[in-house]
């Protein structure tokens, strides 16, 4: 994978994520604080959790990391793949924020 296309394919991830915060936000279920600077988005969650989504640019790598630990996520062709378990990102990121929020949250890539 060359750079250009990590990019556009972590982009999508990136925007996939905060665009799901704000519809769990306007359902009213849970408070969802998303941020982003550049290639980092930040969780913040009313109970004082926070979970961190990162863009590793040179290894084309995402890494996901809360105070349970953190995870780094390489492209496989068709989802994003933890790199020791082999475990979905988003399977991965719903477990952080169901964590986080106190009740199930599910998150996924659309």
């Amino acid at each position: 994978m060359n750079d250009a296309h990590f990019l556009d394919l972590a982009e999508t991830l990136l925007r996939r994520i905060e665009a799901q915060c704000d519809e769990i936000n306007d359902a009213g279920d849970v408070d969802i604080d998303n941020s982003r600077a550049g290639g980092v988005v930040t969780l913040a969650f009313e109970s004082g959790g926070q979970i961190v989504v990162n863009l590793q640019k040179p290894l084309h790598e995402i890494w996901l990391a809360s105070r349970a630990g953190g995870w780094h996520y390489r492209w496989d062709g068709a989802a994003w793949r933890d790199t020791r378990t082999g475990e979905d990102f988003y399977a991965r990121l719903s477990t952080e924020a169901s964590g986080c929020a106190g009740q199930t949250l599910a998150l996924t890539a659309g």
